[in-house]
C-alpha cells in the first residue's frame, strides 16, 4: 500500500461517518482513527483535532492516526532579534477572511498580541490565527491560499 492510498483512506475517514478503518496485509497493518470529539469556540474555531499517520517498515506494525499534543506556542525568538510566528496546525493558509476582503495584516503593519493575522483552514474548520506578540510585520513568508505544515513560519515580526 503506498501513500497515495493511505492519504485516500484518511480522506474517506474524515469526510464520511466512518470511525474507525482497519487494513491487514501480510507485511503491515494499518488501523485509521478518527477523533469524534471537536472543539468550538463560539466567535473563533479552537485548533480541531488533527489526524497524523506515521508509516512503519516493520511487518504487523500497527499504524495508527492520532490527534497530536496541544501546539507550542506559534512564536519563537530569532537570533537577529526578529521573532516568528509559526503555524499551529496543518491546513491551507490564507491571509484575509474572503477574496474580496484586504489581508490581515501586510508588511509594515503594526500587530498587538492578540490581533488575528492569517487564517488557516483544516478539515474545514477556518481558524483565526492570533499574533503572541506585539510589533510590525517585517516579511510574510507564505504565499496566500498554500498549504502549511505544522511549525512552519508564517511571518517574521520585529517586536516593539
Amino acid at each position: 500500500m503506498d501513500l497515495k492510498e493511505i492519504q485516500a483512506l484518511i480522506k474517506f475517514v474524515s469526510t464520511n461517518a466512518v470511525d474507525e478503518v482497519e487494513i491487514s496485509r501480510k507485511d503491515f497493518k494499518l488501523l485509521i482513527k478518527k477523533n469524534p470529539i471537536q472543539v468550538a469556540a463560539p466567535a473563533m474555531v479552537a485548533a480541531p483535532a488533527q489526524q497524523m499517520v506515521t508509516v512503519a517498515a516493520t511487518p504487523s506494525a500497527p499504524v495508527a492516526a492520532s490527534a497530536p499534543a496541544p501546539a507550542a506556542p506559534a512564536a519563537e525568538t530569532k537570533a537577529d532579534n526578529l521573532i516568528t510566528i509559526k503555524s499551529p496546525m496543518v491546513g491551507t493558509f490564507y491571509r484575509s477572511s474572503n477574496p474580496d476582503t484586504p489581508a490581515f495584516v501586510n508588511v509594515g503593519d503594526e500587530v498587538k498580541q492578540g490581533k488575528v493575522v492569517c487564517i488557516i483552514e483544516a478539515m474545514k474548520l477556518f481558524n483565526e490565527i492570533e499574533s503572541e506578540v506585539s510589533g510590525r510585520i517585517v516579511k510574510v513568508l507564505v504565499e496566500n491560499a498554500t498549504p502549511v505544515e505544522y511549525d512552519q513560519p508564517l511571518f517574521l515580526v520585529e517586536p516593539a
